[in-house]
């Protein structure tokens, strides 16, 4: 049985969760009467974008939207080592005082919270969360510690290497994708430059956004997400950052092609 455990923990070296994998508005959408936001099936029901990759004894969240908290309970965290954030869109990052309760925790011990991001990303944090960098912070404030990345290059983050991935989410925006060894993670693109797919190259896991199965100005529809997955040519994709749009799980999944999953919220991938 122990040789068992040692080879289990030799060949599983890196799992990812999916905290949530609806879109800005999450599944069911307030109001709505269509047939996924009024599902049983739990895999139709979908918090805003976030994921969870745990390498190296480390753990790492991509994105802190607005449903953070709750992910963080229900998926029993207790620490995290960093969040890198992918832009600064709200459902990306209204999460963010919510790192209080891991700052603060094991007081007096203060665990200081690391985010990453472009430039333009850690500006809306400095701004949005002005409070937790003033100069008189009142009590019990975010603590916080702001890191700028350069897009071209690696950048070490808990002492894993991660490359960035940049992405056009719109004319106007950025977003950046993130790897980690054979895992990549991508989402809010809607067009990807050949120089930037081609650190794509060689991963096994892809993550990718697919809002619908139509087109969209900012998003991958279905189909482009699917034309980029074989061009990659990973052993296993998930499409995430999904709107009720996608349909009902159990209908989609059976739309897609051998190797290509449906995310849904809580789903463990252990590479």
């Amino acid at each position: 049985m122990f040789a068992f455990l040692v080879l289990f923990c030799i060949f599983v070296a890196m799992k990812l969760t999916f905290l949530g994998t609806g879109t800005s508005q999450g599944v069911p959408v307030i109001g709505c009467r269509c047939e996924v936001c009024r599902s049983s099936d739990r895999r139709d029901r979908r918090l805003r974008t976030s994921a969870m990759v745990e390498v190296e004894g480390k753990r790492f969240i991509i994105d802190a939207g607005p449903d953070f908290r709750y992910q963080m309970l229900r998926e029993n965290i207790t620490h995290i080592d960093a969040i890198l954030l992918t832009h600064m869109h709200k459902d990306h990052t209204a999460g963010i005082d919510d790192v209080r309760a891991f700052n603060f925790v094991d007081y007096p011990t203060i665990h200081s919270t690391h985010i990453y991001g472009n430039e333009a990303t850690i500006n809306r944090v400095k701004m949005e969360y002005d409070y937790a960098f003033a100069e008189n912070k009142y009590r019990g404030v975010p603590v916080i510690e702001l890191h700028t990345i350069d897009v071209s290059t690696p950048f070490v983050a808990a002492g894993v290497e991660i490359v960035p991935i940049l992405g056009h989410h719109s004319n106007r925006f950025r977003s950046i994708g993130y790897r980690f060894g054979d895992v990549a993670y991508i989402t809010d693109f809607s067009h990807i430059e050949p120089e930037e797919e081609a650190k794509l190259e060689g991963v096994k896991v892809l993550v990718i956004n697919a809002l619908r199965w139509e087109r969209h100005d900012s998003h991958f529809s279905v189909g482009e997400a699917i034309e980029i997955i074989n061009r990659i040519g990973p052993e296993r994709a998930y499409l995430t950052h999904m709107s009720h749009g996608i349909g009902l799980y159990a209908e989609a999944q059976q739309r897609l092609p051998e190797g290509v999953v449906l995310a849904y919220d809580g789903l463990v991938v252990e590479i």
